[in-house]
């Protein structure tokens, strides 16, 4: 049933362009894209979603691929769209997963949304920075000096951050015509993630996602990053849902101590630790399916606490 681009409008007016993957009568999930990201950040076999019986809605989030901006939001903000896809679904509950910098969007959902989102889940995904997250020095701690850097353009504004970013993105999109595995650069990745983007089913996401995500500018990207420096809108510690949190002790792009700091104040989350794994994990289908039973009944996946 897989539609790859659909297109609704929010409250405000701004166009959001949405994809569906899966069982269209299955458990709905709102699966929330990375930094930078589009709305073809899936796992591509589309079988496996028909299999677990779910029906992934992924969104090129405000300012990504075909979305509007929406310049100043928060990470809070996110939520409005959540519910205006949601809504034009008919979906009443359902389940909301992100990874990376999809993370800390969920944990929005989470949060505001506790009578429609039954549970969550947060991969990879930094903790607020400043009180009451992580101050500057342990956020920045066993990050890559790339991403880093990144983030101190962000300090120095959003002309500064847009140069910069408009300049990356273009360099990554020439990295990727000759090989995807290469999409993020110079970055100093674990063993277990460099295989993890050798994948024939990374590869194609790469490709896919790579050519959409600054469709009409790096906005989505800048707005990101600017968001994840100011406070988020929401308290973690409001959150009254089940969820999930997940990280990799080997991750240079989120290191641990954000998943740490995560496990240690989402109220009453359920923990899962890659020991093996980096940013993007060790066994995708096993994820995937451990994440949907989780979100849909539920169930812990193995080992986690």
């Amino acid at each position: 049933m897989s539609e790859p681009l659909r297109t609704t409008t929010s409250v405000d007016g701004r166009v959001i362009a949405f994809a569906l993957w899966g069982d269209p009568e299955g458990f709905p999930i709102m699966s929330l894209h990375g930094t930078p990201g589009s709305r073809f950040d899936r796992w591509p076999k589309d079988d496996l979603y028909k299999e677990l019986g779910v029906c992934i809605v992924t969104h090129d989030r405000a300012g990504y691929g075909r979305s509007a901006r929406r310049r100043g939001r928060s990470v809070a903000d996110e939520v409005d769209d959540v519910v205006t896809l949601a809504d034009h679904l008919g979906f009443e509950r359902f389940g909301v997963s992100g990874a990376s910098g999809g993370g800390p969007h969920s944990l929005a959902c989470a949060a505001l949304l506790p009578e429609r989102v039954v549970r969550a889940t947060c991969a990879v995904g930094i903790a607020p920075l400043g009180s009451p997250g992580l101050e500057r020095d342990a956020w920045l701690a066993g990050m890559d000096p790339e991403n880093v850097r990144e983030f101190g353009w962000a300090e120095s504004g959003e002309d500064v951050l847009t140069l910069e970013l408009e300049r990356e993105h273009a360099e990554m999109r020439q990295r990727v015509a000759v090989d995807p595995s290469t999409v993020l650069g110079d970055f100093e990745l674990s063993d277990s993630d460099r295989a993890q983007l050798a994948r024939p089913e990374f590869i194609q996401v790469i490709r896919e996602s790579t050519s959409e995500q600054a469709l009409n500018g790096v906005w989505g990207w800048v707005d990101d990053d600017l968001a994840f420096l100011k406070p988020w809108g929401f308290n973690v510690a409001d959150i009254a849902i089940p969820v999930l949190v997940e990280y990799g002790v080997t991750d240079v792009l989120v290191p641990p101590a954000h998943g740490e700091w995560l496990a240690a104040n989402v109220p009453g989350c359920v923990v899962k630790v890659e020991d093996d794994a980096g940013h993007l994990g060790s066994d995708p289908e096993r994820e995937i399916s451990e994440n949907v039973r989780w979100l849909r009944d539920g169930v812990a996946p193995a080992a986690s606490h």
